[in-house]
């Protein structure tokens, strides 16, 4: 919300973003799966958070910087989202966090924020969160390999987005941006959008980046070829993932016992937790 939206589009999303996880394996009998606004104590925390973060910190971030240029006017909830981030966390004494190459800046300012608040009033309340990075951090544009591959984009062809129909996914990568060289290899730094097909095929398989290059150039693949691969690789991978959003999309019923359970057992962790918080800063 950092960017005003649609209200019917926003709540649709809701669901859409619960079903896509439920779609990847997210088991909400082991995982607390729920609905951030549901449980106001992450806005709380926020507000005790940010009163310990300056602004020169916020204003050095990577993604503020990116996200705010060109607008006349930046809202302040972009400026400030670093820091809900770190409450998303910290509510929940987090320890360990999956995260993407480019969110690493913003989970080492939530590291300095629980080492102040602790150092401040002598706890060890928060622990201090550690990244569980994947191997593919940072894939690039489909459109534009200079940038990371992004659900903010405008630009739809330049992401594979689980939900892609069959079609579409193979128009995207037959689309993709590459280079002029005729043969697959791989080399992010040199070859940064054809890199990121290998790391899609990679990622849906058990192969290593490395070995599937060695495969294409024992057998002398192109890069036409290889399009064509990548794209029956993805289409492949994700067709029970997508048959299982479909189905869960038609029984909104049942995300909507999901997320309840969910924001119950998560506003009860989060009660306790707030209360500590408040009795440890003196406002309880």
């Amino acid at each position: 919300m950092t960017v005003p939206q649609d209200p019917r589009i926003l709540n649709d999303y809701i669901y859409k973003c619960a079903a896509t996880l439920l779609s990847c394996g997210i088991d909400p009998e082991r995982t607390i799966l729920y609905q951030q606004s549901r449980v106001p104590y992450h806005g709380q925390l926020s507000w005790i958070l940010g009163c310990r973060v300056t602004v020169p910190q916020l204003s050095r971030m990577h993604q503020f910087k990116s996200k705010s240029d060109g607008l006349t006017e930046v809202p302040l909830g972009l400026f400030t989202y670093p820091v809900l981030q770190a409450a998303d966390i910290l509510l929940f004494r987090g320890t360990h966090v999956p995260i993407g190459e480019d969110q690493l800046q913003h989970l080492e300012l939530c590291r300095n924020i629980a080492e102040k608040f602790n150092n401040a009033y002598a706890t060890e309340f928060f622990p201090i969160p550690v990244p569980i990075e994947s191997e593919f951090t940072r894939l690039k544009s489909l459109r534009d390999p200079k940038k990371k591959m992004s659900k903010s984009d405008p630009d739809a062809g330049s992401r594979i987005e689980l939900v892609d129909p069959a079609d579409k996914i193979e128009k995207k990568i037959r689309k993709s941006v590459t280079d002029s060289m005729r043969l697959v290899s791989y080399d992010p730094k040199a070859r940064p959008g054809l890199s990121t097909l290998i790391d899609l095929e990679a990622a849906c398989t058990d192969l290593l980046p490395e070995e599937i290059a060695e495969r294409c150039l024992l057998q002398a693949t192109d890069k036409a070829e290889y399009k064509k691969h990548v794209t029956k690789v993805l289409v492949d991978h994700l067709r029970p993932i997508q048959n299982k959003y479909l189905k869960l999309m038609n029984d909104k019923n049942y995300l909507d016992c999901v997320l309840d359970e969910g924001a119950r057992k998560a506003n009860l962790i989060a009660e306790k937790n707030f209360f500590d918080i408040c009795k440890i800063i003196g406002s309880r």
